[in-house]
């Protein structure tokens, strides 16, 4: 029996068994944590150079912190920290939206352009030895998939976000019905 039949056979939750969270997060924490330590002469963080490389791929314009938010798969909260400090640093700048007067155009400035390209010789230099671990034929392959296993997991969180949506204020509502008289 050959390793595909075989492992197709074991229950997804058997000990013997490898798995996809467990992996992703091994995979992540250990390039973040590498990249982290290689960029931390630069002052940066692997998220805000995650925010410059975006900024510098999007629109010339800037994006909005919402337009952020989803390209990092990260929540508001997080990201409007990481902003504050990133202009406090110098690096970005939010300037007012020309159609949505609550939203602001986040830029990279001068400054932050040029950390950025001193963090993206360390970013290129380690994603080059990670993916050495592969074969080379397999390297374009193996990204494809992990774009659409990530591409999968964005979905089951933005379909379990609808859920929830539209069943919360029923609950809301079933939970004000069912509340004892005078409170």
């Amino acid at each position: 029996m050959n390793a595909d039949a075989e492992s197709s056979s074991i229950p997804f939750d058997s000990p013997v068994r490898r798995r996809l969270p467990q992996l992703l997060r091994r995979a992540w924490y250990g390039l973040n944590q590498a990249f982290r330590r290689r960029i931390a002469h630069t002052g940066l963080t692997p998220d805000q150079f995650t925010v410059m490389r975006i900024l510098l791929e999007c629109d010339p314009k800037g994006i909005t912190q919402r337009e952020l938010t989803r390209l990092m798969s990260s929540d508001p909260n997080t990201i409007a920290s990481l902003l504050e400090r990133m202009e406090t640093s110098g690096w970005v700048e939010r300037n007012p939206h020309e159609k949505d007067r609550r939203a602001h155009r986040i830029q990279l400035k001068t400054r932050g352009k040029r950390k950025y390209a001193e963090a993206r010789r360390v970013a290129i230099a380690l994603q080059t030895g990670v993916l050495g671990a592969l074969p080379e034929l397999k390297r374009e392959e193996f990204l494809l998939h992990l774009k659409i296993v990530a591409d999968a997991c964005r979905e089951a969180s933005e379909t379990l976000a609808r859920q929830e949506k539209t069943t919360a204020p029923e609950s809301k509502n079933n939970r004000q019905k069912t509340k004892a008289p005078g409170k």
